[in-house]
């Protein structure tokens, strides 16, 4: 088995963090991964998504033309990413952001309002916790508990950040299994 997938969205959202989460998630499990990201030369605000690949055997490629998820945290990216999901495959929405529905009716839509959910948790930069963990919850691509631990890793060296982007991913953990079955 093999999963494909693309996080896009705008510099400083946090989707190249999100995609190497997911890399991680899934080598600590046991599987092969490749993380490769793409972005424009900007610091903020300029393009930015990475192609993250885990699989049951080694991968072949890193690059990707038709994956099997994309989860978009902006307009530009949905509209760039969304006629490239593979017929049946996933497409997550963060609906805070994004102001239009999915155009395609052959992808599993998932959507999110993360924007919202990171801002009530107190935790305006945690969008991308409360997204990937959206994807983890209607997905289940990698074990919730490898995604924990590494958010506590990844925000070790700031221990005020860890609770807050754990409690953010679970948000939308909740999110994403409630849209499961759709």
């Amino acid at each position: 088995m093999q999963h494909e997938m693309i996080f896009a969205g705008f510099g400083g959202q946090g989707v190249l963090l999100i995609g190497k989460m997911i890399a991680y998630a899934g080598l600590n499990s046991g599987k092969e991964v490749s993380w490769l990201p793409s972005y424009g030369p900007e610091m903020r605000g300029g393009t930015a998504n990475c192609t993250v690949v885990v699989a049951d055997e080694p991968v072949g490629s890193p690059v990707v033309a038709s994956p099997w998820a994309v989860v978009a945290m902006n307009l530009p990216s949905l509209d760039k990413f969304e006629p490239t999901v593979a017929p049946g495959g996933v497409l997550v929405i963060n609906t805070s952001l994004i102001n239009r529905p999915a155009v395609r009716t052959d992808v599993r839509v998932v959507n999110v309002a993360a924007n919202e959910i990171c801002n009530e948790l107190g935790n305006p930069k945690g969008a991308n916790m409360v997204t990937v963990g959206c994807f983890v919850g209607a997905t289940e691509v990698v074990p919730v508990q490898q995604m924990e631990d590494l958010i506590r890793e990844t925000f070790a060296a700031k221990p005020k950040l860890i609770d807050v982007n754990v409690e953010c991913f679970r948000r939308g953990l909740e999110v994403g299994r409630a849209q499961k079955a759709v």
